[in-house]
């Protein structure tokens, strides 16, 4: 199992998290991004640059994945297309996506691109906060756990 991550969006203090779960855990972990990142020097994180352009780094992403890795993204399609590929994902708010719930994702994530269409003003999401922090660290650590209590 590798975790793969949508690096370009994914906000530092979840990269940090998974920094430390990787060294913890020995878990391969690569961050996928069309810009250059810095990581830190270890043999379990790295870092894979794609050129620009829509949706190049999810493309990349769904290339590499294997069934059982997990990927960390607040990106709903791509979410859906890793579920499709018997792969796990989690979202940097500590939402792991599942096959139930990511139909409504989608519904809701086509909802909201038709009233932007329409000119109605959405927003977007709150800055991520120090509880999102803890629901992402702890669904980190629970998934991690049973794929560790599976092997």
């Amino acid at each position: 199992m590798q975790i793969w991550v949508d690096a370009d969006a994914c906000p530092l203090v979840v990269k940090e998290i998974l920094y430390r779960a990787a060294e913890r855990l020995q878990i391969a972990t690569t961050l996928v991004a069309n810009k250059p990142l810095r990581t830190p020097r270890s043999k379990f994180v790295r870092a894979i640059q794609v050129t620009r352009g829509f949706d190049v780094a999810d493309a990349e992403i769904i290339e590499r994945i294997s069934a059982g890795d997990l990927v960390v993204t607040a990106d709903v399609p791509l979410a859906a297309e890793v579920i499709a590929r018997g792969a796990h994902a989690l979202n940097p708010r500590g939402e792991l996506y599942t096959p139930d719930n990511i139909r409504e994702r989608l519904a809701m994530r086509d909802l909201l691109e038709k009233l932007r269409e329409s000119g109605v003003q959405t927003g977007g999401p709150a800055a991520l906060d120090q509880a999102d922090r803890k629901r992402f660290a702890d669904a980190l650590d629970r998934f991690l756990a049973r794929h560790a209590a599976a092997r």
